[in-house]
């Protein structure tokens, strides 16, 4: 009996007032702008200079393949590369393939 006059006696609560769905868009867009400019904008200015890298390249070029091997481009064509890996060895590549320029070294001017 004492713990239905209990039950009885307790006021139900007081729903807990809810934010507007304008509330949470501010914080969300803000969180998207950030993403945005830190991640998103960089990637793309990168990948837009490997691009136009693989563009430019020709042959006597020396490449670096994305799994880390060097090579000289030896022949050009819109899709691939025919690049000497070793004397004598030669492999066909695309040109996605490719990451990188192998700087030429230059003698030092005296």
């Amino acid at each position: 009996m004492n713990t239905a006059l209990m039950l009885c006696d307790a006021a139900p609560a007081a729903p807990a007032p809810q934010a507007g769905g304008m509330g949470m868009l501010v914080p969300m867009l803000l969180i998207l702008a950030i993403f945005y400019f830190m991640m998103i904008r960089p990637q793309q200015r990168k990948e837009k200079e490997r691009r136009k890298m693989i563009e430019e390249l020709r042959a006597g070029a020396k490449i670096i393949f994305a799994g880390g091997l060097m090579g000289t481009i030896q022949e050009a064509t819109e899709k691939t590369f025919k690049v000497e890996i070793c004397p004598g060895t030669t492999v066909e590549i695309a040109r996605s393939c490719v990451s990188g320029v192998v700087p030429t070294e230059e003698p030092a001017q005296k």
